[in-house]
């Protein structure tokens, strides 16, 4: 029975590179299959979704960006992706200010940048009909150094085929029952965002740090990391991303 079985197997493998190497060789390719989130890892949470309206802008410069800044508009640029950073056939556009502070406020501005909105593209951003609705990553965002005022935003586009340089914030979790932490040790924060390229599909809101198993000492480097496999990171697996160090000086003398 289990020859049987195996024979089959090898038949149905067989078939399966048959028909593939048939429809590569006719020009055809095979159907795409999409990506998807990976059970326990964080995901972007769909009850926080917000649709980004947009009005086109046609001229760009200091003084119109002033002008729409007066009226209560972010200046912002819509960017095609190539190869995850460089944009091209770019789209001028202003959003409304008290959206995207909103939406900054809420999420944090490294969380902000890590996650995709719909971009829908009106005539006046009361009106109904849409011009455009695309799918964007947040690339930049300027803020005023003093007033932390949103003062431009930069996008670009997420289709489901593209690749995204993306800075994924960093969450550490487990501080409570850290062997080193309960000795006194303090944890030592080297990144807080890590660099991965990501399919548009999967782009993870945030990434898990697990603490909860450090002594005294002990690093997590990024390559200790818990992402999709398909996450591709950019920097080296072995630079640092925290520490346990050992108890503060202060802390020393107060307990002795």
């Amino acid at each position: 029975m289990w020859i049987q079985r195996s024979g089959l197997t090898r038949i149905l493998h067989l078939r399966h590179f048959t028909e593939s190497a048939a429809a590569l060789a006719a020009g055809v390719p095979e159907p795409e299959v999409p990506l998807l989130y990976f059970e326990g890892l964080p995901r972007t949470d769909p009850k926080y979704a917000e649709i980004i309206r947009a009005v086109p802008r046609a001229a760009s410069g200091k003084s119109i960006a002033a002008k729409e800044r007066k009226v209560g508009r972010v200046p912002s640029i819509v960017f095609e992706q190539e190869d995850g950073q460089h944009g091209g056939n770019k789209r001028l556009i202003s959003v409304q200010t008290n959206q995207i502070r909103k939406l900054v406020n809420h999420l944090g501005r490294s969380f902000f940048l890590s996650r995709l909105f719909d971009l829908e593209v009106r005539p006046e951003f009361e009106s109904e009909d849409v011009i455009e609705k695309v799918r964007v990553l947040p690339r930049k965002l300027h803020l005023h150094a003093g007033t932390d005022a949103v003062l431009n935003v930069t996008f670009i586009r997420a289709p489901s085929h593209a690749l995204l340089k993306v800075d994924v914030p960093l969450v550490f979790r487990g501080e409570d029952v850290s062997p080193g932490l309960k000795k006194g040790a303090y944890l030592n924060i080297i990144k807080r965002t890590v660099k991965f390229i990501c399919p548009a599909d999967i782009i993870p809101p945030y990434t898990d740090v697990d603490l909860s198993e450090l002594d005294a000492g002990q690093k997590l480097v990024m390559g200790d990391l818990q992402v999709h496999p398909a996450l591709k990171l950019i920097q080296s697996k072995d630079q640092p991303v925290c520490k346990i160090m050992g108890a503060r000086v202060s802390d020393q003398r107060r307990s002795k």
